[in-house]
């Protein structure tokens, strides 16, 4: 009880202090984002599984090598892009954006700011790009110059967020001064199509102040190879784009030359590859068009999505089992990855889990580790209490040699031997048990049966199995011999008001003394009850009464008269003759030696072992109607025998089941009247022999047949003085029925006439 006392604290306290120490670095590797590499392999993955289908309403004019060849070094004059927003506006696009700087004006053809700023008025839906110059939050705006921003119809910022590990996966919906940021340039690009955002500021000259970006948003990317439908700057000035390629559509103009432009690394290409600006720009539009707007989770958030898994799993590990705890963790596990990849698709919410995976995936290490240390320590416990409690060590050398240096596998060996030899002796004691003599029954507290020996089973026969059945219901014929109360309270919530030793008799008639033991084990109250077999000791004590009652009153009688007489004699001859003198001393000595013939008679046959013999009971009661002749005659009475069957085989004692017989006849012959008629016969009923002696005697009171087999009870001493006998004859046959498996019955009504039916088994075990 002590050791597990020590191994559940151990356990409770080695429990808190994991918990403590993952749930503390969950939360710190949370705070400080010290996984976000993890983070965004998980995040990439799911945004790879998820990437939007490309809107073909967006068309990109790629300044590309072949154009760049062709046209000449960069920069271009600007009165070629005048001519290209020309020949874009002509097929009525959506809206334009041109992903070039126009930072400064054109000193060298100064009349080219002023045909290009003619195209963007005539245009009206072209969007201008502006650049952060500078580092820090005291950063400068590379914006339009004044001529061309005036002409433009939105602003937008091109600028993208680039990771610790150099891919751009998310930008500011809104960026710039502080005073007044401009809308992301896929933003513009919708303002500059008609649709009333709130962020849309048109062409207004740049603020002053710090810059700052605000509303991030994660980049949900398109897929497919294009993404987005791309010409080729010079085959729009030459006209060789399909009619109405850009009719309707979100043109958008930028370069994506070698060497040319911004270049950024993205989740949906190889780490090898990369995409320009413009690029990225159609697809911060195409995600626009889609609504598919993703946020970082807040870190309140976050800090909850990671420690409710790692939570759940330190909880599984201490309430399921190692496997279900297993099984446990790696489902929160998979669950959380799979939260994390797609949870931005699902709820446009971006979760960082690493640190949650790497917590769950650790916690069922560690605590295994803790596990097994802690079950070393309680089988070295458990083996030195066994020791205390008396039980040897196991021999030595008995390990496996590859096993030998390892300290749990030792100590799990020697808890096997200790085990196995507490199994042995558990076997020894419930056998045991089960080999006791008397009943033995162990209980409950609700004085429900949960083990009964085999002795309790042949004292039960027929109740079926013990277990489970209620003590009190079972033994319920088991009565004080007094009161017929029963011993045991059928309310098994009384038991405690049991004695602890009671005697008491059975249906049978069997003397039983019952013993109840209460006892408490873990907190519970077992109770053990024995039945001890008090039959035999009753029976001698009624026997040694009788001796005593027949000594001092029955031979002490007759004897007591003889002596009278002969001081009668001596001190007055002339009273009595010699010859009435001698007549009543032969009298009284003949009475004497009759009641002592048949007390030795029936103490033989309630004590002696029987002799076994082949009997054939038909000539039993022929012999004992013939040896009835004289006394019938003396009497005047007729014995008939009815036809008796040809053999009624029979295994018992000769001698005494002929004076049992014998005995019956003789009663009957000496209470029935002159002139009367004693019938005798046997039969066959079912598995006995029953032999019936009927007379026309005066008959038994019901009230006082259960007298009749009593030693010395002498039913009609008033109605019948004149018939000798001391009341022994009838318990001599009850004994001897009895011994030989059968029963004596009397069938009379009271008036006139009695039937004793003496039935005896065909086959005795």
């Amino acid at each position: 009880m002590r050791v597990a006392q020590v191994r559940r604290a151990n356990l409770r306290r080695e429990w808190f202090v994991l918990s403590l120490a993952v749930l503390s670095l969950v939360a710190w590797l949370c705070a400080n984002g010290a996984l976000r590499r993890i983070d965004h392999l998980v995040q990439d993955a799911g945004l790879r599984l998820n990437a939007l289908p490309a809107s073909p309403d967006i068309v990109v004019i790629a300044i590309d090598d072949h154009s760049i060849e062709a046209i000449g070094r960069w920069p271009w004059r600007r009165a070629l892009h005048a001519q290209l927003v020309d020949q874009i506006t002509a097929q009525a696009p959506r809206a334009l954006g041109l992903d070039i700087l126009f930072g400064e004006e054109d000193n060298d053809y100064p009349g080219d700011d002023l045909l290009l700023a003619r195209a963007l008025e005539r245009n009206g839906r072209t969007v201008l790009p502006v650049a952060r110059r500078g580092l820090g939050s005291l950063s400068e705006a590379d914006a339009p110059a004044p001529l061309l921003r005036r002409a433009a119809a939105q602003l937008g910022h091109v600028q993208a967020q680039v990771d610790a590990d150099g891919v751009a996966r998310s930008l500011f919906q809104r960026e710039g001064p502080q005073a007044a940021p401009w809308p992301h340039f896929s933003v513009a690009m919708l303002c500059a199509a008609g649709q009333a955002l709130p962020s849309c500021l048109g062409n207004a000259a740049p603020a002053s102040g710090p810059w700052v970006g605000r509303s991030l948003q994660i980049l949900r990317f398109a897929g497919g190879e294009p993404a987005v439908t791309t010409y080729s700057y010079l085959d729009l000035l030459k006209g060789r784009l399909p009619a109405g390629a850009l009719r309707g559509k979100y043109v958008i103009v930028g370069a994506n030359a070698n060497g040319l432009g911004d270049m950024f690394a993205v989740p949906l290409e190889r780490q090898a590859e990369r995409i320009a600006g413009v690029e990225l720009l159609a697809h911060a539009l195409n995600a626009e068009l889609a609504h598919a707007n993703i946020r970082p989770a807040s870190a309140a958030w976050d800090m909850t999505f990671n420690l409710t898994p790692t939570a759940l799993a330190l909880l599984a590990i201490v309430l399921l089992g190692p496997l279900a705890g297993l099984m446990t963790c790696s489902a929160l596990f998979v669950v959380t990855l799979l939260a994390c990849a797609l949870a931005p698709t699902l709820v446009g919410w971006q979760f960082a889990g690493a640190p949650a995976m790497v917590g769950v995936a650790m916690i069922y290490p560690l605590w295994s580790w803790r596990r097994l240390s802690a079950a070393a320590y309680f089988l070295q416990l458990e083996m030195r209490e066994l020791r205390e409690a008396g039980l040897p060590p196991a021999p030595r050398g008995q390990s496996h040699p590859l096993l030998r240096g390892d300290l749990l596998e030792r100590r799990i060996h020697a808890v096997e031997e200790a085990a196995r030899r507490l199994r042995r002796l558990h076997h020894f004691i419930s056998d045991s048990l089960q080999q006791l003599p008397s009943p033995t029954f162990v209980c409950d507290a609700q004085g429900r049966v949960t083990l009964a020996n085999d002795a309790a089973q042949r004292y039960l026969q027929g109740r079926g199995a013990l277990e489970g059945q209620t003590i009190g219901q079972l033994l319920s014929d088991l009565v004080a011999p007094h009161s017929n109360t029963p011993l045991l309270p059928p309310d098994a919530g009384r038991m405690a008001s049991v004695a602890p030793q009671q005697e008491g008799r059975d249906a049978q008639g069997r003397h039983l003394l019952l013993l109840c033991k209460p006892f408490t084990q873990d907190g519970n109250t077992i109770w053990l009850l024995t039945l001890v077999d008090l039959t035999d000791m009753r029976r001698a004590q009624q026997q040694r009464d009788q001796a005593l009652h027949f000594i001092s009153h029955d031979i002490r009688a007759p004897i007591a008269s003889i002596l009278t007489l002969l001081e009668m004699q001596r001190e007055f001859p002339e009273q009595l003759s010699q010859q009435e003198l001698l007549s009543r001393v032969q009298r009284y000595a003949r009475s004497s030696l009759a009641m002592a013939q048949g007390f030795v008679q029936l103490a033989g046959a309630q004590a002696e072992d029987y002799r076994s013999d082949p009997i054939d009971l038909a000539v039993a009661l022929e012999e004992a109607v013939d040896d009835a002749w004289a006394a019938a005659r003396e009497h005047e009475v007729t014995v008939s025998l009815a036809p008796l069957p040809d053999a009624a085989p029979f295994q018992g004692d000769r001698g005494l089941i002929g004076r049992a017989i014998s005995n019956v006849l003789g009663n009957a012959i000496k209470f029935s009247p002159a002139g009367s008629t004693v019938r005798c016969a046997l039969r066959c009923e079912g598995a006995y022999w029953v032999i019936s002696v009927r007379d026309q005697g005066p008959g038994i009171a019901p009230e006082l047949q259960h007298k009749l087999f009593q030693p010395f009870k002498r039913l009609h001493e008033g109605s019948h003085p004149d018939v000798g006998g001391i009341g022994l004859g009838l318990a001599l046959v009850q004994a001897v029925v009895q011994r030989h498996g059968g029963r004596v019955q009397v069938d009379s009504s009271g008036t006139a006439g009695a039937e004793f039916q003496l039935w005896l088994p065909r086959h005795q075990p």
